[in-house]
């Protein structure tokens, strides 16, 4: 998780430029960036607890559905499809042949459910026409 560990490397930094400042700076002014930089340092670190607190993660297999995968083995019926550079195995009821684009439209299991777009967007083309 990279922007994990870069978030928390942004919020310690200001915490540790405020204690470099306090020793570095001649006073009064020493004091009053330390005094300046530890609220904002609170404002960001309460700020982006806000944002991240609530926000859901989008995982898992429920994630794939809806999403166009390339057919590298033919589903006739049972194939194997690659999506984002994975392969995962496949069941086409209609039949996909290898390099047809297909839908995921469910899984089961770690098996994946796939229509061929070509005879999906047909139908919908004919069904426009009458």
């Amino acid at each position: 998780m990279p922007g994990a560990a870069s978030g928390v490397t942004v919020h310690s930094m200001l915490i540790f430029v405020a204690f470099a400042l306090l020793f570095v700076l001649d006073s009064p002014w020493n004091y009053v960036a330390f005094f300046v930089l530890i609220p904002l340092w609170l404002l960001e670190l309460f700020g982006w607890n806000r944002t991240v607190k609530n926000r859901r993660r989008a995982v898992g297999a429920e994630t794939m559905i809806g999403r166009e995968a390339v057919v590298t083995t033919s589903c006739e019926p049972v194939g194997q499809v690659r999506l984002d550079g994975e392969i995962w195995e496949a069941r086409c009821a209609q039949g996909a042949a290898e390099g047809q684009r297909v839908r995921i439209i469910g899984r089961d299991k770690l098996t994946l459910v796939v229509e061929p777009l070509e005879e999906r967007d047909q139908s919908s083309a004919q069904s426009t026409l009458t």
